[in-house]
């Protein structure tokens, strides 16, 4: 079973040893009502998918929860995730054990940073099945990663590795919701394309995306009034990608992957993206690394954060072996 903690969203769903959703649900997080009203929540989800499911619950092997960091995936505790107000070092898997051991007989609760089990998601259903060596960075609100490397997802100390949106690209850049300047996500966040673009219409620009209110902007609305032409939403595109790509280059240069996979909500542009990201990451990157990596859209859709989890829950059954 696989269940997905968002800032907006919980999901839960059940699937088989092939990463095939049998049952999925999708509930509002309503994350203000606090973790204990959250996790109870996330637990009557997860009975009602494995009812769903056809499957009996003593033959889940395994839960996989996957969530935003900070988090401490050995002793399964939720630090303070930015996405979560009010999660302060929250023993989740401890709690959701007690809760479904009447349930699902005392199968094992891992918790997973999201971005690690999307990667982990990707390379054993999606665009990177088959690859040893690979790079998945999403590109949506924020920006994370995961990285895997002969075929293990590296973790860090406390599970947190490759916080990618966070290499800072610029000393004196934009400030981060980090706290720090110049991350890669905030630059090329779909917050902070959104952002920009209202910036420079606050400073009198003029642009087609004066039209929508100031919220209603976003980084789909910027990427299509630049394949428009509008003046503004190209010059915020063209640095989006610009520094995109460069980032791609030094994560290509750190890894040496067989694949960069790039995912979330900003990548549904497509071509718009992915052509000028790879074509800088791979002028920018080593040549010799460069001839042996390719840039790809991420194959798995909406249901990754579910599908994430059931892949790391496979994956820790497997490394326990």
């Amino acid at each position: 079973m696989g269940l997905d903690i968002g800032g907006t969203k919980l999901a839960a769903g059940v699937a088989g040893d092939d990463g095939r959703l049998l049952s999925r649900e999708v509930i509002p997080a309503r994350t203000e009502d606090g973790p204990e009203t959250v996790i109870e929540r996330l637990v009557a989800m997860g009975r009602r998918v494995v009812d769903a499911s056809g499957v009996a619950p003593s033959d889940i092997a395994a839960t996989g929860v996957s969530c935003g960091g900070p988090l401490d995936i050995r002793t399964g505790i939720v630090r303070e995730p930015t996405n979560l107000p009010g999660w302060i070092d929250v023993p989740l898997v401890a709690r959701l054990t007690t809760d479904f051991a009447d349930f699902l007989g005392g199968g094992p609760v891992y918790l997973e940073n999201d971005a690690n089990a999307a990667a982990m998601a990707e390379h054993r259903y999606g665009a990177g099945r088959g690859v040893r060596n690979l790079v998945y960075l999403t590109i949506s609100t924020g920006i994370g990663g995961g990285v895997i490397l002969d075929d293990r997802i590296v973790e860090g100390e406390g599970g947190n590795a490759a916080e990618i949106g966070h290499m800072s690209l610029c000393h004196d850049g934009w400030g981060c919701p980090c706290g720090s300047r110049g991350c890669l996500e905030a630059f090329a966040s779909g917050t902070n394309i959104a952002q920009r673009a209202h910036d420079r219409i606050a400073a009198g620009e003029a642009s087609s995306l004066t039209a929508f209110e100031t919220e209603a902007i976003t980084s789909r609305e910027v990427a299509e009034a630049a394949r428009a032409g509008d003046p503004l939403a190209c010059a915020v595109w063209d640095e989006t990608v610009t520094v995109l790509g460069a980032g791609v280059g030094s994560i290509i240069n750190l890894f040496n992957p067989r694949l960069v996979i790039l995912g979330g909500g900003v990548t549904a542009v497509g071509d718009q993206l992915i052509v000028p990201v790879r074509r800088i990451a791979l002028e920018r990157a080593f040549p010799s690394m460069a001839a042996e990596v390719d840039v790809v859209i991420a194959q798995l859709g909406a249901d990754i954060g579910i599908v994430g989890a059931v892949a790391a829950a496979q994956a820790r059954l497997e490394y326990s072996r």
